[in-house]
């Protein structure tokens, strides 16, 4: 595993699925933000934000094994979502694809997406090992 987790005793603990800091070693990879947008070019969850959650992280995980990884491999994301009352919803499915050290992370509410559908959008960067 790449990445190591960073914890500071001055910190409370995160209140969400992410680590205080991480460390890594490797070779970067830079993943755009992933949307729910599926293989068809669809929307998939169109209003749910648990299925949208779902299909940005099965992009992320596409993108980072087509550059030779794997999940646990990312290391930092940041994460824009439409609603922030979704925040335990969207930390509820990251902890089913993130079970390695939890990525450092950003999260913010935006007000627009490029398609009216979108309620998340993720970017994400990896550390490969080589």
């Amino acid at each position: 595993m790449p990445t190591r987790e960073i914890r500071a005793a001055e910190l409370a603990t995160p209140n969400g699925h992410f680590s205080h800091a991480t460390e890594a070693r490797g070779r970067l990879v830079f993943i755009s933000g992933m949307t729910a947008r599926n293989k068809d070019g669809g929307v998939t969850g169109i209003g749910d934000i648990t299925a949208q959650t779902h299909q940005v992280c099965q992009n992320l995980k596409a993108a980072v094994e087509a550059a030779g990884g794997t999940l646990d491999d990312i290391a930092r994301v940041d994460v824009y979502v439409r609603n922030m009352e979704d925040f335990a919803a969207i930390h509820e499915v990251r902890r089913q694809y993130f079970t390695a050290v939890a990525p450092a992370s950003t999260l913010v509410e935006v007000s627009k997406f490029v398609n009216k559908d979108y309620l998340i959008e993720i970017n994400a960067i990896a550390v490969i090992q080589e």
